[in-house]
């Protein structure tokens, strides 16, 4: 373009023109305009043809420029899934653990003697969620470490939630041992060991041993049966 400048100076008109920036750049170059037409009418200032005859009074030369090329944004990379095994540091695992953990948490308390499908099959559905939001097919092992992940996770809900009902009961009037005589009472069991299990529940130290023993229980229970689920969703979903 600096070398397309017109001379100042000169009476000599030349013009430039710029077309379609945004595609392709044409440059106009207009040569000098005469004041008269040849046949004998005078030109108006910047007329490109003649107004009696009609005769083009100068020449256009179009240049095509290459387009010129804006500032090129580039796109974002596209995420990734998380991949790795399940573990509590994968946020996924977790989510799902939990998810998982939640249902078969009430499943539980509402049919305390169907855990024995409930917290399997909170490891197998563990599985599945996990495989659907990565994208990848676990193990046998990961399988189980999943459901395993599913069943801590069931048995730090339980936890908090017997301890609650266990504070709230040693709170009420008679306490702990009230309460087991009241529910123990209506069963065919014989006064005597009736009398030693309220008399052992009546010490702060058998109740701290049995708050443990129940805990203890449920842990193994919950963390075989969830991992034996998340072994078995793992090999049955690996053959679909």
């Amino acid at each position: 373009m600096s070398g397309l400048r017109p001379d100042v100076g000169s009476q000599q008109n030349f013009r430039f023109s710029l077309r379609n920036p945004h595609r392709c750049v044409t440059l106009i170059v207009e040569a000098p305009m005469p004041d008269f037409c040849s046949c004998g009418a005078q030109l108006p200032e910047d007329a490109r043809f003649c107004h009696k005859c009609g005769k083009p009074q100068r020449e256009e030369i179009a240049v095509e420029l290459p387009p010129a090329h804006g500032p090129t944004i580039a796109a974002a990379p596209p995420l990734e899934a998380w991949l790795g095994a399940p573990s509590f540091h994968h946020p996924v695992a977790v989510r799902v653990g939990l998810f998982v953990a939640s249902i078969a948490t009430f499943l539980c308390l509402a049919l305390p003697f169907g855990f024995v499908v409930w917290l399997p099959s909170a490891g197998f559905v563990s599985v599945y969620l996990f495989s659907r939001r990565t994208g990848q097919s676990l193990s046998v092992r990961n399988g189980a470490r999943m459901g395993w992940i599913a069943g801590i996770l069931s048995f730090l809900i339980i936890t908090v939630l017997f301890t609650i009902i266990a504070v709230g009961l040693a709170n009420r009037p008679g306490g702990l041992p009230g309460f087991f005589h009241e529910q123990l009472s209506t069963k065919s069991i014989p006064s005597q060991d009736l009398e030693k299990a309220i008399e052992m529940l009546a010490n702060p130290v058998d109740q701290a041993l049995a708050y443990l023993f129940v805990l203890l229980v449920w842990f193994m229970v919950i963390s075989v049966f969830c991992t034996a689920g998340g072994a078995i969703g793992a090999k049955v979903l690996a053959k679909e």
